[in-house]
């Protein structure tokens, strides 16, 4: 089984020179690629020059995560792509559990590994944690993780498991699945673009799966960072677009409460005086209007299946009833 570790970069030099040394050492298995994202700094040179012997593909522009590799993948030759962030951390062994897991279940086509924080290593990471589940409503959480509540690493997760999306941080995909569901939908720029192409296939009846003995440790908001309007914008904006285009059922009761429960986030985020994160939701909400028409064109070429979720709501949960840990729910 041939792997691929594609590792998209944009002006990302300084993470390639830390972090790019363990990928080399510990997945000897495995073709490596850097795909540029048209960066402006001297990532390219360092790379050439450094190691020479890593396969480089070079995008015309930058078009986030979700066109950035869909144009990169075209000129990967591989069984399985390992779509891994510029700012994570491998660790030995890493993907042989990935290998095993991938040969003994043939109807497997995505895979997740433990993604543990890069900064809190006895943590785990906000960006797919153990695996990921999303509610009703939309709102994605993870065994590990829910909103801000990061579980410690006890050996809890160190299981295979069904889970309904796999992060983009470190996603497996075999090369087959991902050119049936046509690769990303690059109107998601990035964030939340793994969690629609996670869904697509679970429409189609493929398998995702969490591997918790092998490990990675990721940095997080090294793009984007939590605090920022933008991925704030970002995340609510895709969040609606991967309810309209996946969601079974009367979309109508289904986004409005949605949106519902966005303005409850915007009175959130004005007690604590932070207004560019409100006007960000609202920018999401208009362009969420204004993409519609698309986004109800796609609905009916998509499969939707009858039910996609194991909570009604995660916020009710997690806010109003206290169910912090993954295990309470």
């Amino acid at each position: 089984m041939r792997i691929a570790v594609v590792i998209l970069n944009w002006n990302g030099k300084a993470l390639l020179e830390q972090f790019l040394p363990a990928v080399i050492k510990y997945s000897s298995e495995a073709d490596i690629y850097v795909a540029d994202n048209a960066s402006t700094d001297d990532s390219i040179a360092f790379i050439t020059k450094t190691y020479p012997q890593l396969k480089i593909i070079k995008n015309a522009d930058n078009g986030g995560y979700a066109k950035g590799y869909n144009d990169a993948l075209q000129l990967v030759n591989a069984d399985i792509y390992c779509l891994l962030n510029s700012d994570v951390e491998v660790t030995n062994n890493w993907l042989s559990p990935i290998q095993d897991a991938f040969n003994n279940d043939p109807e497997t086509a995505i895979i997740q590994p433990k993604i543990l924080d890069f900064k809190n290593k006895e943590y785990f990471e906000y960006a797919g944690a153990a695996g990921g589940f999303i509610d009703k409503y939309g709102y994605p959480y993870c065994r590990g993780r829910i909103f801000d509540t990061l579980e410690k690493d006890s050996g809890q997760y160190n299981d295979i498991s069904s889970i309904f999306w796999a992060s983009g941080a470190c996603l497996f995909i075999r090369s087959s699945v991902f050119k049936i569901l046509n690769g990303f939908d690059e109107a998601f720029f990035a964030h939340m673009e793994e969690i629609d192409l996670c869904w697509r296939a679970k429409n189609l009846n493929y398998q995702i799966t969490y591997v918790g003995n092998s490990t990675i440790y990721h940095v997080g908001g090294a793009t984007l960072k939590n605090t920022s309007p933008k991925k704030t914008y970002l995340n609510f904006r895709n969040n609606l677009y991967i309810l309209v285009k996946n969601a079974p059922g009367n979309l109508l009761p289904l986004v409005f409460t949605r949106l519902v429960l966005d303005g409850v986030a915007g009175v959130k985020y004005a007690l604590h005086l932070k207004p560019k994160h409100i006007l960000a939701i609202l920018k999401a909400h208009f362009s969420f209007y204004l993409h519609l028409p698309v986004l109800l064109k796609q609905r009916k070429k998509l499969r939707q299946k009858s039910k996609y979720y194991t909570k009604n709501s995660i916020v009710w949960s997690y806010f109003v009833r206290n169910k912090q840990l993954f295990k309470s729910l």
